[in-house]
């Protein structure tokens, strides 16, 4: 009877165990395309949770509270970018580290030191979380002035973020946690939870913006209980599933933080990077005129949203390479970087598609009746550039995936760089002497360079098997 019952327990837990370690077992194109697609519909939805929680605060709090909005997040993710987009850069490059981590010794079965990562990831991040958020609160009121932000919506604002920085423990904890559920190959529960999240803001900022007529205030705690809410739900699911893996760990360990910090300062770095060039690239729009610039503006957020495809993609990749290569499984590594290849081609003439038959109607969405003839060809011109050209962002993004996969950061920071130097140099040397064309002629010319750069990188430092593995891997 004793026997019969073990035999049982085994049975359930290799069920457990291979219905986890699916991205090292499956067939790769279809364990990628399984891991990627809630990590793409979850991007999605966020950009629309975002769109409809402004569209409720325009609608029932009015233009001056919406401006108090708009000022916070301003101050809170963009314009202090001394500041907070520094210290969120810290966060996600943090994130990324712990996640490769967490991937690699998942697949390699070592759970104690999975779980050690996990419990000194969320140690760090609390202790990070905690100063960060103590000292937003605390100066609030001291960024707001030094943004000149006018006094009529000065006490919403300063309000607003106070709330927001109050919620930063949680928006930590969730975020990490999202990380650590892709890094095993869990990217549905991340979905959920955003789903769930969103959701309840929206439902709570129509009960107390609209309802209770609580304006910016509501709006603000509306977020924060959501993300209270969701982050607390996170932790008790991952608590659960680590309770699957019976193993000792440690609550904190400096050398592996010490591990964390090697890949995460560098993806911290090309995160900055990339934020402060897309400012100056901003910059040199400028001076184009208002509806130039309008015209930008709704291309650039169509590259965003088709360009979280391909950054979902990269990032799926990531924990598949560093799963498999814990696993010892070097030739799936190469099969499943072909396979991310087929999706971002796959999804490369899809956006190639709907932007050639739809790009019109596509820039009438962020423009509408308002926008002149100008606006409409430069949004025009710009998004059918960029549509020819998708699939060099999209093999960049999956090579970028691998190098980070395999823990090989400094050739991935120095490829982004280069990306980002030559949109920078052809935009500010040649656009204003020859017009806003060049703006963008030189992004896919960034994007291939990135990718050669990458992907020679990847050719010399590819990991080598054994004879053994070989014969294993097929």
């Amino acid at each position: 009877m004793v026997f019969a019952r073990a035999e049982s327990l085994g049975k359930r837990r290799n069920m457990i165990m291979s219905k986890d370690e699916y991205l090292i077992t499956d067939e790769p194109l279809k364990a990628l395309t399984i891991f990627a697609m809630p990590m793409i519909l979850g991007s999605f939805f966020q950009q629309v949770y975002n769109m409809a929680d402004s569209i409720i605060v325009g609608q029932f709090v009015g233009s001056s509270a919406l401006a108090a909005v708009g000022a916070s997040a301003l101050a809170a993710v963009g314009a202090c970018a001394a500041l907070t987009n520094v210290f969120i850069c810290v966060a996600l490059g943090a994130g990324v580290g712990a996640g490769v981590l967490v991937s690699r010794y998942f697949g390699a079965g070592d759970y104690g030191k999975m779980k050690t990562i996990v419990s000194t990831s969320l140690v760090s991040f609390l202790i990070l979380s905690l100063l960060l958020g103590g000292f937003g609160f605390c100066f609030s009121h001291s960024m707001m002035n030094l943004l000149q932000t006018p006094t009529d919506i000065l006490e919403e604002a300063v309000q607003y973020l106070r709330i927001y920085f109050a919620g930063f423990p949680f928006l930590f904890m969730y975020n990490i946690l999202s990380t650590m559920f892709n890094s095993i190959g869990e990217s549905k529960i991340p979905l959920g939870l955003l789903i769930f999240s969103s959701i309840l803001n929206i439902l709570m900022d129509l009960w107390m913006v609209a309802g209770l007529g609580l304006g910016v205030f509501g709006a603000a705690l509306a977020t924060l209980i959501a993300q209270g809410i969701s982050a607390v739900f996170s932790f008790l699911i991952f608590f659960c599933r680590m309770r699957q893996y019976k193993s000792q760990f440690q609550w904190f360990d400096g050398q592996e933080l010490h591990l964390m910090l090697k890949i995460a300062v560098p993806s911290i770095l090309q995160q900055s990077t990339v934020s402060i060039g897309m400012m100056i690239v901003q910059a040199v729009v400028n001076p184009f005129g208002t509806q130039a610039l309008a015209g930008y503006a709704a291309t650039m957020r169509v590259e965003n949203v088709f360009s979280l495809i391909f950054v979902s993609i990269g990032n799926a990749v990531s924990p598949y390479v560093s799963q498999n290569l814990g696993a010892k499984k070097i030739n799936r590594i190469k099969k499943g970087y072909h396979a991310a290849l087929v999706l971002d081609l796959c999804f490369a003439i899809l956006a190639f598609v709907v932007i050639e038959t739809m790009y019109t109607q596509i820039s009438s969405l962020f423009l509408g009746k308002d926008g002149t003839d100008l606006a409409y060809q430069v949004s025009g011109d710009y998004m059918r550039w960029l549509g020819c050209f998708f699939i060099f962002m999209g093999i960049k993004m999956a090579t970028d995936g691998v190098l980070r996969g395999l823990g090989i950061m400094r050739p991935f920071l120095i490829a982004n760089i280069v990306n980002l130097a030559i949109r920078l140099f052809v935009a500010m040397i040649f656009a204003p002497c020859f017009g806003i064309a060049f703006v963008w002629l030189a992004v896919p010319a960034g994007w291939f360079a990135n990718f050669l750069i990458s992907y020679m990188a990847l050719r010399k430092s590819w990991p080598v098997s054994t004879a053994c593995n070989s014969a294993a891997n097929g």
